[in-house]
């Protein structure tokens, strides 16, 4: 390749980087307004963020076949998160930003199978192929957990709990960082951990 050749791929690759770049950039801080998105759940109905605007959103993103997820949806801590959550109204939105064919892109009747099995119950299970909605909110990991106050405001961001590890027995002794978020939330105080860094496996966009 000559020098001029060498050059116009370098300027291509830094135009592809640039147009790229703004998607690694997410649309959200904690402590301010989280960003407004649209998804279809796997029944084909669409939901909107600003449609739970006066009640509680936990956002979480996951993967039925990672194993990180797999040690909290099997060893009953994120179902028994979900039901707890619920029971109090909160919205419990999880969301599935891999791309299709990708690891745990599994279609509704999948889907519909993988909670029963699990005993999962979140509001509802929604899909984000083309990752748009995951680049918003700048979810690295499965599981990635947003918790979003009645206002709008996102408080909570990170990891679902403290001890970042594939070990079951490790649940017990963890800080879950969703649940003392939304106890805070429930009983009007500020939240203790605010952000975090999630841990599991990344996201496959």
């Amino acid at each position: 390749m000559n020098i001029n050749g060498s050059r116009l791929l370098r300027l291509s690759l830094v135009s592809a980087f640039a147009m790229l770049a703004p998607l690694a950039r997410p649309a959200v801080t904690v402590g301010q307004p989280a960003a407004d998105f649209s998804l279809t759940d796997i029944n084909g109905q669409a939901h909107r963020l600003s449609d739970y605007r006066g009640k509680t959103v936990v956002l979480e993103w996951t993967n039925p076949e990672c194993p990180i997820v797999r040690k909290h949806y099997l060893s009953g801590n994120m179902p028994s998160l979900q039901k707890s959550a619920t029971a109090d109204g909160v919205v419990w939105l999880s969301i599935n930003s891999g791309h299709p064919g990708s690891q745990g892109d599994y279609d509704p009747a999948q889907v519909e199978g993988w909670l029963k099995s699990t005993g999962a119950a979140p509001t509802v299970y929604m899909r984000d192929p083309d990752g748009s909605v995951g680049h918003l909110y700048g979810a690295k990991a499965t599981p990635d957990m947003y918790v979003i106050a009645a206002d709008g405001t996102l408080i909570y961001a990170g990891a679902i709990d403290s001890i970042a590890s594939a070990d079951v027995s490790d649940i017990a002794r963890a800080t879950n960082y969703v649940r003392a978020a939304l106890d805070s939330l429930k009983a009007g105080r500020a939240v203790a951990v605010a952000s975090s860094r999630p841990y599991g496996c990344a996201v496959k966009y």
